[in-house]
């Protein structure tokens, strides 16, 4: 059950950008918030370097995102 809560929340996170998620305005705010890096900067290889160096804490972001969602 909690990955699906998990994946509901990447999917609605991603709405209209599913195949481009570094294009997603929803996603680079978040992205800009969390990290300093402006949002004009996030292309496709910084989301993925993003993803790389930040991926523990993502994961524990995602668990609580999904617990939220039910």
């Amino acid at each position: 059950m909690k990955l699906l809560r998990t994946v509901g929340f990447l999917w609605d996170a991603s709405r209209g950008y599913r195949l481009r998620p570094w294009a997603s305005p929803y996603i680079r705010w978040r992205m800009e918030t969390y990290s300093g890096m402006p949002a004009e900067q996030i292309d496709r290889a910084a989301f993925w370097a993003f993803l790389g160096q930040e991926r523990r804490r993502l994961s524990a972001f995602l668990k609580w995102a999904g617990e939220m969602r039910s």
